[in-house]
């Protein structure tokens, strides 16, 4: 969590935090942080479950608001959000790419996306092909040699308690879980995981005509 918190917590109390999935990491951000919390997943039925864990994090209902909404589509303002955290979350995009190009839009300038991403060891990564064309700069990469073998426990769990599954979230909901872990096993060796730190660049504004001193001579330039 650490790691997530650290460069959101440079942007302005009272900026936004746009988040993505369930709201676990994102309601814990927007305590920690003391800021506003949008968040929205594909699933009505995880966005229910997220709204009823509000309480337990000790946040009124108008400090994280949860929706239904697609990650490549997100129907929020442009340049809302001064921070966004997506975790596990792009890899399940439809189009990864018009995904991030989203969370660009969404992003201020200046703001900060902080986000999980991963790809084969010793590949040349997507992400820093996809950032250059959403305009954004990559500040920090961190690596998480650990995570492959943290989902490979998780994802047999799933597998070997799919009837509690099934009974505490619903056919609907188990059934994309445990397809996730039976389509991500295979995958996970070789697997290199990492947590990105995205910018979303400033601009600089091209002057019109040429400077000027205040007695209206020109600036050499």
């Amino acid at each position: 969590m650490a790691a997530v918190r650290e460069p959101l917590a440079q942007a302005a109390a009272e900026q936004p935090l746009g988040g993505c999935g369930t709201g676990g990491i994102g309601l814990w951000l927007a305590r920690a942080l003391a800021v506003r919390l949008e968040a929205f997943d594909l699933s009505s039925l995880a966005i229910a479950h997220a709204a009823s864990r509000r309480s337990a994090f000790g946040l009124p209902d108008d400090r994280a608001v949860f929706r239904v909404a697609e990650l490549e589509n997100t129907g929020l303002p442009g340049s809302s959000a001064h921070r966004i955290v997506c975790v596990d979350t792009l890899g399940g995009a439809v189009d990864g790419q018009a995904a991030l190009h989203e969370l660009g839009r969404v992003l201020a300038p200046g703001g900060r996306l902080v986000m999980t991403r991963a790809s084969r060891r010793g590949a040349v990564p997507l992400w820093m092909k996809q950032a250059r064309a959403c305009e954004l700069a990559i500040e920090h990469v961190d690596e998480r040699p650990a995570e492959p073998a943290l989902w490979e426990r998780v994802y047999r769990l799933w597998i070997a308690r799919s009837d509690e599954l099934r009974h505490e979230l619903g056919e609907d909901q188990a059934r994309n879980m445990l397809c996730e872990a039976h389509r991500m096993l295979p995958k996970l060796a070789g697997r290199r995981a990492v947590l990105l730190t995205l910018r979303h660049e400033v601009k600089a504004q091209v002057a019109s005509g040429p400077a000027e001193y205040d007695d209206g001579a020109p600036l050499s330039r």
